[in-house]
């Protein structure tokens, strides 16, 4: 319904793609198994998470909330630019547009606060090994994970509370996906104070699991410098590089995000293809980190597989 006032029409456009012509239906199909790839590798490891006991452990059970937060992520942003795509319809009403940018900004806090998670519960077990098991209960990695979520979930929340409360006069996207620098792109008014809490809560959501991860490994590597037990320094290598190795990809991932929305030379498509490869590249290569870096689940899955062959 349009609305008078402000100019503002409750299905929005979004702007599509310059596909050149023959295009689109191999980056249609392309996306397709980049999309069953990551939903096969993580629907995968939730699966032996929940399955094998091997796997019930405080460290798979914070984990879990990994590939759960990348199925969110993947599903919330590439079906829909996907469809966009072949159908040659670039609308969505309002209300799906605040919920797709909310999941994947969900998505993006998750993340950080989960690998913030994982590095803490690497460092008990590698510099407190003795203490493991009485300090990591399981009141204890509930309130871990819960903390994990509700974190994110304030947030968030509160900066779309921020962005509904603006009156809004146009109806363009300008992007193939909604994210909250977009909706605020809407508003008529003055997006200012927007802009500063979305900064700054960025900020405190990226100090905090920069900060926690950096006392983790800080204290794993001394761990590792001072002891003489080789089996110390093998654990904490085989257990820690898989989560450094998935934290540099989201931030290497989300710098050069950043990065191309700051240079004028950069077009428009590459921007957009950088935003999407946020939401896309680390759902897809977390599982197979882990299913390589990660004794217990590469074994786990090989033991599967082998089973599944030999019958």
């Amino acid at each position: 319904m349009e609305n008078d006032s402000y100019g503002f029409s409750s299905e929005l456009t979004l702007e599509a793609f310059a596909v050149p012509a023959g295009g689109k239906y191999p980056i249609f199909f392309l996306g397709i198994v980049i999309y069953l790839g990551g939903i096969l590798c993580n629907l995968t490891l939730l699966t032996l998470i929940t399955v094998k006991t091997s796997l019930h452990k405080p460290v798979y059970f914070i984990l879990f909330s990994l590939p759960l937060n990348d199925l969110i992520g993947i599903t919330a942003m590439l079906p829909k630019v996907l469809s966009d795509l072949v159908t040659e319809t670039s609308t969505v009403c309002y209300s799906l547009c605040v919920l797709q940018a909310f999941l994947l900004h969900m998505y993006g806090g998750a993340v950080l606060f989960t690998l913030a998670a994982m590095s803490f519960d690497r460092y008990v077990a590698i510099c407190m090994p003795l203490r493991y098991s009485s300090f990591m209960t399981p009141t204890v990695v509930l309130c871990i994970i819960s903390l994990v979520w509700t974190l994110d979930f304030v947030f968030i929340v509160s900066l779309f509370s921020l962005q509904a409360k603006l009156p809004k006069c146009k109806s363009v996207i300008m992007n193939v996906f909604c994210d909250n620098p977009s909706l605020l792109k809407l508003s008529c008014g003055n997006t200012t104070v927007n802009n500063i809490i979305g900064l700054f809560n960025t900020a405190v959501m990226q100090v905090i699991s920069v900060s926690v991860q950096g006392f983790s490994y800080g204290k794993i590597l001394i761990t590792c410098v001072v002891t003489r037990r080789s089996e110390v320094r093998s654990k904490a290598v085989k257990t820690c590089v898989a989560q450094l190795i998935i934290f540099f990809i989201f931030e290497i991932v989300g710098t050069f995000t950043i990065l191309s929305h700051r240079f004028k030379n950069v077009s428009a498509d590459l921007q957009k293809i950088m935003g999407m490869l946020i939401f896309v590249l680390p759902p897809l290569l977390n599982p197979i980190v882990y299913g390589l870096y990660t004794r217990e689940i590469r074994n786990t899955v090989l033991r599967v597989l082998g089973n599944r062959v030999s019958a």
